[in-house]
């Protein structure tokens, strides 16, 4: 299955006029208005995810039945299959706020769709032991799947970072498991970008993070005859993922409530830091990129080494933020103990 030029152009001009009317229509009722724990200063429309959502399934549906006898378009179903209930209650939560327990029952409805058609994530030290044991991979690939597309979903808070790592992570899938239909997702993820960088002019909100969740974790299924390939590129979702673990366990070790909103996610930090919504999400994208080619050139070996520059990258940025916070404390103190000897002298 090879994917033309004109369905890539068509997937990528059909995201951007749609981001475009979405964010015109929805710029009137459906706004973003900022909070304590918002990175943003000005109400932004959210729910521009579903540009490239439709873009991607029009553009990959119309492909599918122009190209029918190839087994990759008669996935394209089975896809879709998985991923219209996230985008109907996506749309719904970005409207209002959806009981976390009916999100969680689509998430694992959709996880239970994917499983069904691509099976289970290889496990082979559990399917060994018969069928309790496909049944325990079974679980552990529906958890799996569900944590994916809520880490996403958590990861959305900065412009451009979610959609930019997402293309970099869809590319490297498309081409290292010949799956070029993930191209046309890519593409409309460029287009949404368009609108979606710094300063952000929409959202992508729930409809577009939980899609690209569940986007990364179906075609790391579609890798269940390779083990070594499948763990391995499991590795491309760490730039996300890693943040999103280590900010659980911290707060885990901290005692504090994980279901309370927050901002306390090391991009976040960053972001408070001083660094622009652009540097942080040019930093965890190029962290990305870096992985691709790690993969790429030396799988297995790469993955491992991914692990440990993304554990360094991590430790470096919280030494980074450790010095901001003690060079704005300095400065703190030097500016009160300055307004005293100007006081005094005054006095």
């Amino acid at each position: 299955m090879n994917i033309s030029l004109s369905f890539l152009l068509a997937s990528g001009l059909l995201s951007f006029l749609l981001v475009a009317s979405i964010r015109q229509y929805l710029s009137r009722f459906l706004l973003d208005i900022p909070n304590d724990r918002s990175s943003h200063t000005q109400p932004t429309p959210r729910g521009g995810g579903l540009g490239f959502v439709l873009a991607f399934a029009l553009t990959s549906v119309a492909f599918a039945l122009l190209d029918w006898q190839s087994v990759g378009s008669r996935d394209v179903l089975s896809i879709w299959a998985a991923l219209i209930p996230l985008v109907i209650v996506g749309l719904f939560d970005d409207r209002g706020d959806v009981p976390a327990r009916i999100r969680y029952l689509v998430q694992l409805g959709a996880a239970g769709i994917a499983i069904a058609v691509y099976g289970a994530f290889p496990q082979p030290w559990l399917t060994q032991f018969g069928t309790v044991g496909i049944a325990i991979a079974i679980i552990l690939t529906m958890i799996g799947m569900t944590a994916l597309i809520n880490f996403y979903n958590f990861m959305d808070g900065l412009d451009g970072l979610v959609a930019g790592v997402s293309a970099v992570q869809l590319t490297y899938l498309a081409i290292e498991i010949n799956q070029p239909i993930l191209l046309l997702l890519v593409v409309a993820l460029l287009g949404f970008l368009w609108w979606n960088w710094s300063p952000a002019k929409i959202f992508m909100g729930d409809v577009g993070s939980t899609v690209l969740g569940a986007m990364i974790a179906i075609a790391l299924l579609h890798q269940s005859d390779n083990t070594v390939q499948a763990w391995s590129s499991l590795a491309i979702t760490l730039p996300l993922i890693g943040d999103a673990i280590y900010t659980l366990v911290r707060r885990l070790i901290r005692k504090e409530n994980i279901f309370k909103p927050h901002r306390i996610h090391l991009y976040q930090r960053l972001q408070q830091s001083g660094w622009s919504h652009a540097q942080v999400a040019t930093a965890y994208i190029l962290v990305t990129v870096g992985i691709a080619l790690n993969l790429h050139f030396f799988q297995a070996t790469g993955a491992i080494v991914s692990i440990v520059e993304v554990i360094c990258a991590i430790a470096l940025g919280e030494r980074y933020l450790s010095h901001q916070q003690g060079v704005k404390m300095r400065t703190k103190i030097y500016s009160s103990v300055r307004s005293l000897i100007t006081g005094l002298r005054a006095g």
